[in-house]
């Protein structure tokens, strides 16, 4: 039976009651679950014996506070998808367990955190890695699971993992993306209908151009306010803006 764990101390008697032995994977949220998230917590589950799932809108990742503010938070929706994954926990810790220093401490790192995302998003990785070390440090996993959608974060968390010589494998997973190509987002249940129709034509441009300057053009040309696109190691990467829902995507190149 899947037990939500509150605070730091249930966590942390509930992971030392595991079986020696066991495998933990971890998959950090917060919340908002789609398709994206079940088929991270789905992986987990086949190649782990313990899955623990956390839910936590992270504030200290938000550079703006109505971004915050709207972001949806479905608790009992996202705690039944949980359930039918078969979750053995699920973490939902409150801003002060997770923060008793108001962030005085937090991870910085001084290069790749600093363009693209970085760059439009200033402070935004700070928090990202901040809060993705401070649960690693609490759930303990051997093994973490990732989304390739936020690929700059998947990358900097994977640096992090080494720089700081974690004990633990992070795992990433494909984009999961709906019929007509857009990739799944917390952030798309606030588009319109009509909007989410045509804010699919964001990957299809990213896929039929030939540079990054010209998919900047056809989506500028499309109606999309473009934040960035840019060809990095093999990879599109690409933030716009559409009904004021910013999305973010990225392709292989």
């Amino acid at each position: 039976m899947m037990q939500s764990l509150h605070d730091i101390a249930q966590l942390r008697s509930w992971r030392q009651q595991l079986p020696t032995g066991a495998t933990l994977g971890f998959v950090p949220t917060m919340g908002a679950l789609h398709e994206g998230h079940r088929q991270l917590i789905e992986r987990c589950r086949k190649e782990c014996d313990q899955v623990v799932v956390s839910i936590f809108v992270n504030p200290t990742q938000f550079n703006q506070a109505a971004d915050l503010e709207n972001y949806p938070q479905p608790l009992e929706q996202d705690l039944a998808i949980c359930a039918k994954e078969g979750v053995d926990a699920v973490f939902l810790p409150a801003k002060q367990s997770l923060y008793p220093d108001d962030y005085r401490y937090r991870v910085q790192e001084s290069k790749a955190s600093t363009v693209l995302e970085g760059a439009h998003r200033p402070g935004h990785f700070d928090g990202v890695l901040t809060i993705v070390l401070k649960l690693f440090q609490l759930v303990a996993p051997q093994r973490a699971y990732f989304g390739e959608k936020d690929w700059q974060q998947l990358q900097l968390v994977k640096g992090m993992v080494d720089a700081f010589f974690l004990p633990l494998e992070i795992i990433s997973c494909p984009t999961v993306r709906d019929e007509r190509g857009l990739a799944l987002s917390s952030r798309n249940s606030r588009l319109s209908g009509d909007g989410r129709l045509h804010a699919a034509n964001f990957a299809r441009i990213l896929h039929t151009s030939a540079t990054a300057a010209e998919a900047s053009q056809a989506l500028t040309q499309s109606g999309f306010s473009v934040e960035y696109v840019e060809d990095v190691d093999g990879r599109r990467l690409a933030a716009i803006v559409y009904e004021g829902v910013r999305l973010i995507d990225n392709i292989a190149l």
